[in-house]
């Protein structure tokens, strides 16, 4: 797996292979950098095909929530867990003992929800450390709603970047997932007047947000190819590769999704064919606002406030993009990998 050679090549500090004879977990905790200060990252659980695949999910979200930190000038890098969502696992126990793994961490390490880790997996890691995003009362609180928040402010700041104003009537968003995130970017949208379209591979919850909403349905095999002003992938990442690329029908793609493109070449791609990409660890990063500060700063950031600092972050970078001519994701990686450069080596 030459682990020590993309440790090395990408600058990680740690990378923890995880076994727990009693329960059955096995993973991996990666920790790219906390030059900025702790890590911040959270708890991804996935049928991946092989614990080789698992470790390089891992560092790439690692190495992807560092320059997420950098870009919202948050004092905190990136971390990750990475669990394999495997068969006689027994998960309460599971996440009870990575719970005291991330304890005995001594505080270099924050983590929290992410695919397949809700509510009552955080719950078993808060019993035992504390540094785990509390689900109750107690922790930060709205963090889907500072992403969705946080999305939508971005898309404006999109839609203002390539036309000069915002008129949300007369714009077409299509929603890509509808879980909690989704569904609140949808009813946001809708509420501003814009017309909405819904997409879920799940057709009950597609269904029932349609209904709550007064959206319009969309299966979801038809979601690349629809015609819309913009397009929010709000479900699993990869969307945009080789095979979907030249299927877009839109002029913006910017959701909630983690690693929408397949590879950052995609979105040289995409730049190329005039569809302007917002890079997802900067829209997204609402939630990550939320609780960063609240770990270190002890008090809440308003969601409304998340948002507009969300998309001033995504006006800078777009903005930058334009005066260089170059694609969006690139130029973001650019300006946080510097930002990182200065705190590794202040001298210079």
């Amino acid at each position: 797996m030459h682990l020590l050679d993309a440790m090395t090549r990408e600058g990680f500090e740690e990378v923890v292979a995880l076994h727990d004879r009693g329960s059955g977990l096995r993973g991996w905790i990666a920790i790219h950098d906390t030059s900025a200060g702790p890590a911040f990252g959270g708890i991804r659980r996935f049928a991946y095909r092989s614990e080789a695949e698992a470790m390089m999910d891992c560092l790439r979200l690692s190495r992807a929530m560092t320059d997420k930190c950098q870009l919202a000038r948050l004092p905190a890098g990136g971390g990750k867990v990475v669990l394999l969502d495997e068969p006689d696992v027994d998960w309460d126990r599971a996440y009870t003992a990575l719970g005291r793994r991330v304890e005995a961490m001594g505080g270099r390490f924050y983590t929290g929800p992410d695919v397949g880790t809700g509510q009552r997996e955080l719950a078993s890691v808060v019993c035992e450390t504390r540094f785990a995003t509390d689900p109750g009362p107690k922790g930060p609180g709205e963090l889907e709603g500072c992403t969705a928040e946080g999305v939508f402010r971005g898309m404006e700041a999109a839609l203002q970047h390539l036309d000069g104003k915002l008129d949300w009537p007369t714009q077409k968003v299509v929603v890509q997932g509808l879980g909690a995130v989704g569904r609140m970017l949808a009813k946001r949208l809708a509420e501003q007047g814009t017309h909405v379209v819904g997409s879920d591979v799940d057709t009950d919850r597609l269904e029932a947000v349609v209904a709550e909403l007064g959206i319009e349905g969309l299966d979801s095999t038809e979601v690349l190819h629809h015609p819309c002003d913009v397009l929010a992938p709000c479900a699993m990442g990869g969307l945009i590769h080789d095979l979907t690329l030249e299927r877009l029908n839109t002029r913006v793609v910017a959701g909630a999704a983690n690693n929408v493109l397949a590879r950052t070449l995609h979105g040289d791609r995409l730049h190329d064919l005039g569809v302007l990409y917002v890079p997802d660890f900067v829209i997204n990063s609402g939630a990550l606002i939320r609780g960063t500060v609240f770990h270190l700063e002890g008090h809440r950031e308003s969601v409304s406030a998340i948002g507009t600092r969300v998309g001033t972050m995504v006006g800078e970078v777009l903005e930058e993009a334009s005066r260089l001519d170059a694609a969006p994701t690139r130029v973001a990686r650019r300006l946080a990998r510097q930002r990182l450069k200065e705190l590794r080596d202040p001298a210079e």
